[in-house]
């Protein structure tokens, strides 16, 4: 049975470039889709936030306008969500955590990465260890991979020249949010000195790069949670 890290964020809010601070949490079907995919397949799951911070839901997420006006998706993924609220209100500190023992860490978007994790060292801590044993898989989702930016040595970021994508500069203008974004995530990977990899706008888009998974936004991370899981079985097959 595989063991799996799940670093979700603990703020609540999003800095605006202006000032202004815009709600926000983890992406509601980032979260949901890839823990269903893993519990499915029998994998264990421990959930970790800074501090061992609540980790709240971007409540726009779980909006009809976020998922096309489908309100029987919003129903599930809000039930999923609540199913799951005892972990999510009292997670693991990721002070306190030791990445060696999981056979991976997946790390789930919304904005609120943006605030936190890319700025949390025992974050950056954890994936730098992670990413560095070929043994175990370093995945996220969407804004998640702002949680990278947190890892490095001496030697430099530990993600350099890796092939991966991310939630793109397209998207964010499409959302109407790029203006006011402090900094954009594809730009801050690029200028780090990640292999950036655009898909199309919204479609499911998923990098593999050795033990790192990335998916671009919410529709890949059922894909990227099953690429995770077939890691892993690779992985498995070959020990």
């Amino acid at each position: 049975m595989h063991s799996i890290l799940m670093i979700l964020t603990g703020a609540t809010t999003w800095t605006q470039k202006d000032g202004t601070q815009r709600p926000t949490g983890f992406w509601a079907e980032e979260f949901v889709v890839a823990h269903d995919v893993f519990t499915r397949n029998g994998a264990r799951i421990a959930i970790a936030t800074p501090a061992g911070r609540p980790s709240i839901v971007d409540a726009l997420s779980l909006s009809p306008q976020a998922n096309h006006g489908d309100t029987g998706k919003v129903a599930e993924l809000s039930a999923y969500v609540e199913r799951w609220g005892a972990s999510l209100r009292a997670p693991l500190s990721i002070e306190d955590v030791n990445a060696a023992n999981f056979d991976a860490v997946f790390v789930p978007g919304g904005h609120g990465p943006m605030q936190d994790l890319a700025v949390d060292a025992s974050v950056g801590k954890i994936l730098h260890a992670a990413l560095r044993n070929e043994r175990q898989v370093v995945a996220a989702v969407c804004h998640g991979q702002a949680s990278f930016l947190s890892a490095g040595d001496a030697q430099g970021w530990s993600f350099k020249g890796r092939k991966m994508t991310a939630f793109t500069n397209d998207e964010e203008m499409q959302v109407g949010l790029a203006a006011n974004a402090p900094w954009l995530l594809e730009d801050r990977l690029r200028a780090a000195g990640a292999v950036f990899e655009a898909g199309a706008p919204w479609s499911s888009h998923v990098v593999i790069d050795g033990n790192l998974v990335t998916g671009q936004n919410p529709a890949s991370a059922g894909a990227a949670a099953q690429a995770v899981l077939d890691r892993l079985a690779s992985l498995a097959a070959s020990a």
